[in-house]
C-alpha cells in the first residue's frame, strides 16, 4: 500500500496507537489520535470532553486535508466525515486476557512516580474489560463489528498479537482498492 489515509481502531490496548505511529513514521505523514481530540487537555487526563462539533472542526483544521495521514482510536458515533476521507480502515483485535495485561503494563509505565486515582483507574478496567462483552454498553467489540459492516471502503482485520513490525508489514501489503 502506499501513503494514504488510514485509520487504525480496536479495543483499548489492542495496540491501535503503536501500530498507527509505526506506520506514520514508516510513510513519514502525521499520525493522529482520536483521544487528543475527544478530550480536552486536563489534569487528570481524560476528565472534560470537548465538544463534537470543536473536535471534529480540529480534526479538519489540524489533518484531515492533508494527502496522507495515520489516525488511530475510535470514533464511533461521532467521527464518520473523517472516516469518510479514509482509504481503508484497519480493525485490530487480540485476545482479551492479552489485551487486559498490555492495558496493566501500559498504565504501570503512564503512573510510574506519580499520585494514581485508584477509583478512575478502577472505572477504566471496568469499562476496557467490558468491550468483549456483547451486552456492553459502551464501547464493544460488537458495535466495532456492527459499525464496520456499514463502510463502503476496504477495511483490513488483523490479529494484534503479531509484533508491531509484522503488522506494519500486514498493512503495507495491502492493496488498496
Amino acid at each position: 500500500m502506499q501513503r494514504s489515509r488510514v485509520h487504525i481502531m480496536g479495543a483499548s490496548g489492542s495496540g491501535t496507537t503503536t501500530l498507527a505511529r509505526a506506520l506514520a513514521d514508516h510513510w513519514s505523514v502525521p499520525h493522529a489520535d482520536a483521544d487528543d481530540y475527544f478530550w480536552k487537555p486536563s489534569t487528570p487526563p481524560y476528565a472534560a470532553l470537548r465538544p463534537e462539533d470543536a473536535r471534529l472542526a480540529l480534526m479538519h483544521e489540524m489533518f484531515v486535508p492533508r494527502e496522507s495521514w495515520v489516525l488511530s482510536g475510535s470514533m464511533l458515533g461521532w467521527g464518520e466525515s473523517v472516516v469518510a476521507q479514509c482509504d481503508v480502515v484497519v480493525f485490530l483485535t487480540l485476545d482479551p486476557s492479552e489485551r487486559l495485561r498490555r492495558l496493566e503494563a501500559r498504565e504501570t509505565i503512564r503512573r510510574e512516580g506519580q499520585e494514581v486515582d485508584e477509583a478512575a483507574w478502577s472505572r477504566f478496567r471496568q469499562w476496557a474489560q467490558g468491550y468483549d462483552d456483547p451486552s456492553f454498553s459502551g464501547r464493544s467489540r460488537a458495535g466495532h463489528e456492527a459499525w464496520l459492516d456499514t463502510l463502503a471502503k476496504p477495511v483490513l482485520r488483523l490479529d494484534s498479537a503479531r509484533s508491531r513490525e509484522q503488522l506494519v508489514e500486514a498493512v503495507l501489503a495491502r492493496e488498496p482498492h
